[in-house]
């Protein structure tokens, strides 16, 4: 598989504990791809070594053919908390990114502003986080985000801590814009309706040490809606996941 990116037998431990074991994975240009698995069991890790913030102990990350090292900043990538500074408006949390990477501020606004609208958050670019609403900060943070322009986008869990009807605004929210760009994307998540919803593709980890035990292809057609999580496929598959997370002997 000739793929954007690319994890061939990667393991990685810390301190003799083996917490990633032969991972192989896949993600082509276009796609949406979410991993899920238990709890601890190094599905961050993961994105750490795409971020190059660990590197593995063996086997092979590569990104559109060459090995990731040679890729310059390859992701952008979204923590689990929107990590949006206080003391820096909504416009000057966006452009962080671009700032950091050589853009003059004025330049990094103008690129941001006409985004505001699309994302939601139009009239409250000179807003402070403070003021926003878990949604709208999620909203910002995943467009600070994507205005970096890089090639794939990495998503860490990133509705985790909205209550139950704003996660749900969110992830429609989300799928209406990856339709319209069609971001590649990788979303580690511990919600498997959320990634049945919003992916084409699902891996499904055994716990530590994380192994691939499964792959789902989801068979709903896009653009998605939430009566769309009520179709029998969509039944079948959440169930098939939450099996194969509870009784991975049976896989």
């Amino acid at each position: 598989m000739n793929g954007m990116l690319e994890l061939k037998n990667v393991s990685k431990s810390f301190d003799g504990m083996e917490v990633l074991n032969d991972i192989s994975l896949h993600i082509a240009r276009g796609e949406f791809v979410s991993i899920v698995g238990p709890s601890g069991s190094g599905k961050s890790t993961i994105l750490r070594l795409l971020t190059q913030a660990l590197q593995a102990d063996g086997g092979d990350i590569l990104f559109d053919g060459m090995p990731l090292l040679q890729a310059q900043h390859a992701f952008a990538f979204m923590p689990q908390r929107d990590a949006l500074m206080p003391w820096r408006s909504v416009i000057d949390n966006a452009i962080l990114g671009l700032e950091v990477h050589g853009m003059r501020r004025s330049q990094a606004r103008a690129v941001a502003a006409p985004l505001f609208d699309r994302f939601g958050l139009a009239g409250f670019e000179n807003y402070y986080p403070a003021t926003l609403s878990g949604g709208m900060r999620q909203r910002a943070a995943l467009l600070r985000t994507v205005i970096q322009r890089q090639d794939m986008l990495l998503l860490d869990e990133p509705f985790g801590a909205l209550d139950a009807l704003t996660r749900t605004q969110m992830q429609e929210w989300l799928q209406g814009m990856w339709t319209d760009h069609r971001w590649t994307a990788l979303l580690i998540t511990h919600d498997v309706r959320e990634a049945v919803f919003l992916s084409d593709r699902i891996y499904v980890l055994s716990a530590r040490p994380a192994a691939v035990i499964r792959e789902f292809e989801v068979p709903l057609k896009r653009p998605r809606t939430l009566a769309d999580l009520g179709s029998p496929a969509a039944q079948a598959i959440e169930t098939e996941i939450l099996q194969t997370l509870l009784h991975p002997q049976r896989t």
